[in-house]
């Protein structure tokens, strides 16, 4: 009979017997995850340097900018008066500021009516033309601009800002009201906010426009156009119309003002109450009236910060790589990655990189060293302080070329613009052979007719490739108040300011006109039609702008407007700069690009972590082994498995023998017993 239980026939403890077996069998299980186990701990101790290099490149990335070692700062001694920001044109010094008068729009209304809600005249279309300039001569006397023989000039004047947009707007019986009129205003966002104020008075409603910009060059003309088809009615006209050099049916309550300021006893005016390079690279706010300093300074504390942090970054990078490479001789304990040579390298090509001077460096500076930034016996960096301070002191705008991709030119009207990813450092001669022009359009005479109205007010441009059409408002001209206007016009048509296209219009001392596109390039052209353009241009042709032109290390550069770039071959191929003016054919001078520590090894440590770097390579090697091992791991498994069966089989058929060979030893016995009774 077979046994049911290993053990139950002999009593031999198979399952024990068994047991034992099998885990001097699973022994090579056992180094088998050890071997594992140090695997994944070097799998992650490659995650930890990758982290600590990725927080590194997070350090370097904000020393990339050259502003941030350029940077300036300005401290006013009463900043109720001045406030401002500084950039890193700004000459360091004290500066001296008397502020007379703060910049203020013009505002005028109406005469009082009874109702903002009624009708103004019959409702036949009529337009309104908003214009912006500023108004000299004469005096004005209760809102009203009148002659004064003592004035230059003795009447007033209106000149057209042709900077200024000047726009339109249609009124009809849909919104012949005061609140209609206001509504139109504001929607059609002409550069004048509109609104009704009640002053309580028999006739209380006044519409009040007000210029949205400040400044002398803003005070309001407005023309006002009655439907020639339409029956006479001057309503809108006696409401609206407002001349500063003529009819003016609306009063001024303020006049348009400019900010007026002196700095250091040098008259400056501003239309706004911001100040631009009064003092060069400054910006000034101006809050009210009255006397105060300002004080431009660098920004050494930044640039200390900043070094700072890039020493702080590289040591904390350096801690990391320690801690994981270590061995402590007295407990042998070691870093996972301790002998890995994939490590050193990365270790050795950024010390490397430090250590090395900058190429292509045009400053005063070309290495740490000269910074006080430098490596200590244990492989970490240190800042010396007093020589940073003494470098800031003799050649403080050279620091940033230590740390960031930075171009120079020798030619003030050669303007370094940027680069590519590969251009090398290094520096090359610029010679100009051609600069950029723009496209224009010049007329062969004066306008035949300087009175324009229906018939010959209708102009169609194409600039620059972008076509758009316009209505010259009717009146009698100047040739240059005539510039104004098309200018103004011609740069608040919707079609071009979409494209960021606008012209310069001008009339030259014969009264000849000029459209210039104030695009440069071979892209730039101007062309006009309409029943306007024979009287204003005649039979003029228009010219197309053309690209600079010229070598960069004496290799033909690539010219798109302005913009020159090195080309192919050169020693600086990809670098562009802008040629603003200046001599042609001749040779410009050089310029310079290098590309600074924090530049340099951001670009290193990307082939470090990146998705194809030797972390990367590294991680991925030791995760196939680590499969590998579970490949192995799961065989031995499965072998074990077999063997154990095996085992298991083996001894429960031996119990199963001992147990019989038991059972007849136990008969044998008592047969052998029984023969001896019979005796």
């Amino acid at each position: 009979m077979a046994l049911s239980s290993p053990g139950i026939g002999s009593n031999l403890n198979v399952k024990d017997i068994v047991s034992q077996l099998m885990a001097v069998e699973a022994q090579p299980l056992t180094a088998l995850a050890k071997k594992e186990a140090s695997y994944l701990a070097k799998v992650s101790a490659f995650g930890n340097l990758k982290s600590s290099l990725s927080s590194f490149q997070t350090a370097l990335e904000a020393l990339r900018s050259p502003a941030k070692f350029q940077s300036v700062t300005l401290v006013p001694a009463d900043n109720t008066i001045v406030s401002g920001t500084a950039t890193t044109k700004a000459v360091a010094g004290t500066y001296n500021v008397d502020v007379t008068k703060l910049a203020q729009a013009q505002t005028i209304a109406t005469k009082g009516m009874a109702s903002s809600s009624a009708p103004v005249g019959d409702g036949a279309k009529t337009t309104l033309t908003f214009s912006f300039g500023a108004i000299s001569g004469g005096k004005l006397v209760d809102g009203v601009y009148v002659a004064d023989p003592g004035a230059t000039p003795p009447n007033p004047a209106f000149t057209q800002n042709a900077d200024q947009v000047s726009g339109s707007i249609v009124i009809d019986s849909s919104n012949n009201s005061l609140q209609g009129i206001r509504d139109a205003i504001n929607k059609a966002n002409l550069g004048v906010t509109a609104t009704v104020v009640s002053d309580g008075s028999a006739n209380p409603h006044h519409l009040v426009l007000t210029s949205n910009k400040t400044g002398e060059k803003s005070s309001m003309k407005i023309t006002v156009e009655r439907d020639p088809a339409a029956p006479a009615d001057t309503s809108l006209q006696d409401l609206l119309g407002y001349d500063p050099a003529g009819a003016q049916n609306m009063k001024q309550s303020t006049a348009a003002q400019d900010t007026a300021l002196t700095v250091n006893g040098i008259a400056i005016k501003s239309s706004t109450k911001d100040v631009s390079e009064a003092i060069q690279g400054v910006n000034l706010s101006v809050s009210k009236v009255g006397s105060t300093s300002v004080t431009v300074a660098r920004d050494t504390a930044s640039v200390t910060n900043s070094v700072n942090a890039f020493v702080k970054a590289y040591n904390e990078l350096e801690k990391t790589i320690k801690n994981l490479t270590s061995y402590d001789a007295a407990t042998k304990a070691k870093g996972p990655l301790l002998g890995e040579s994939s490590v050193r390298n990365i270790q050795s090509q950024i010390r490397g990189m430090i250590g090395q001077p900058i190429a292509g460096a045009a400053g005063a500076f070309n290495n740490l060293t000269q910074i006080g930034v430098s490596f200590q016996k244990d492989g970490t960096l240190a800042l010396d302080s007093a020589k940073l301070t003494k470098a800031m002191g003799s050649n403080f705008e050279d620091i940033a070329g230590l740390f960031a991709s930075i171009g120079s030119t020798t030619d003030p009207l050669v303007k370094y613009i940027g680069s590519t990813a590969s251009t090398t450092p290094g520096s090359a001669p610029v010679r100009v052979t051609a600069l950029a022009t723009r496209g224009a359009l010049t007329a062969t005479a004066a306008p035949a007719d300087l009175t324009i109205g229906p018939g010959k007010d209708q102009l169609n441009l194409t600039i620059d490739g972008v076509s758009s059409a316009l209505t010259i408002p009717p009146g009698t001209y100047t040739s240059a108040s005539l510039a104004a206007q098309l200018q103004s016009k011609i740069n608040g048509l919707s079609e071009f300011t979409a494209a960021n296209i606008s012209v310069s219009v001008r009339a030259d001392a014969d009264g000849k006109l000029t459209i210039e596109s104030n695009r440069y390039g071979s892209a730039s052209k101007v062309a006009v039609g309409g029943d306007a353009s024979t009287n204003l241009f005649q039979s003029a042709t228009s010219v197309d702008g053309t690209d600079v032109a010229g070598t960069i290390g004496g290799v033909p550069g690539e010219g798109s407007g302005q913009t020159l770039t090195a080309g192919k071959g050169s020693p600086l191929a990809g670098l562009k700069v802008d040629i603003t003016g200046g001599a042609v054919p001749a040779d410009r001078g050089t310029v310079s690009y290098s590309r600074g520590y924090a530049d340099l090894m951001t670009k290193l440590l990307e082939d470090f972590t990146g998705s194809n770097g030797i972390i990367s390579g590294q991680t991925k090697s030791l995760d196939d082994t680590v499969k590998e091992l579970g490949k192995t791991r799961d065989a031995l498994n499965a072998r074990l498995a077999a063997t154990e069966k095996r085992y298991m089989a083996q001894f429960t058929a031996l119990d199963v023998s001992i147990g019989r060979m038991q059972q007849t030893s136990s008969y044998l016995t008592q047969q052998l017993a029984q023969l001896s009774n019979l005796r």
